[in-house]
């Protein structure tokens, strides 16, 4: 059974806090456009900035599914799901932005987070609707500890390369749209 929350406080926050991994979807408008969902981790990445709002720091990938949907309508919703102790599934539905490197309201956020090369921005949530339900066929998992190579990647590229890489796999998404502006 779903239950509607007003605010992510006490019990809703000390269970998102505690989840390792989280998944993050999005879509573009289009009806032929590709739904996306893609899966963050790493400690120090996510906050809760107050009771409606929520921000991960955005670490350079493959893609910018997320970044371009952003752009194209800003429905958003994250999933965290406990893999360890009580079953529990929380969503928070609603609207978010990309703040990039270059943006001037970038530093009031970037003290939130553990320094993380490849960092190319924070996706700042508005949660308009919060809910949990009962997870009670997801797995139970333990784990193990974060995997470095997505940092160990970025840290060996330097800004440099990480920029031109950015250029080329992160201006627009698999559907066409625009993502990342060229640096």
């Amino acid at each position: 059974m779903v239950k509607l929350h007003e605010r992510i406080d006490g019990r809703l926050r000390e269970f998102i806090e505690a989840q390792h991994v989280f998944f993050v979807a999005t879509a573009p408008l289009a009806a032929d456009g590709h739904v996306n969902v893609s899966p963050k981790g790493l400690d120090g990445t996510f906050v809760v900035l107050d009771e409606q709002t929520v921000a991960y720091l955005d670490l350079t990938g493959s893609g910018a599914e997320t970044i371009a949907h952003l752009r194209d309508n800003g429905r958003i919703t994250l999933m965290f799901c406990a893999f360890e102790g009580p079953p529990n599934i929380v969503r928070l539905h609603g609207s978010g932005r990309h703040v990039g490197l270059e943006d001037p309201e970038f530093a009031s956020y970037r003290g939130l987070f553990a320094d993380q090369p490849g960092t190319r921005g924070v996706v700042v949530v508005d949660v308009q609707r919060l809910s949990d339900s009962c997870g009670y066929a997801v797995p139970l998992m333990s784990h193990e500890g974060d995997r470095d190579l997505l940092t160990r990647w970025a840290g060996n590229r330097g800004e440099e390369a990480l920029t031109a890489y950015r250029a080329t796999k992160n201006a627009t998404s698999i559907d066409g749209l625009p993502a990342l502006d060229p640096s």
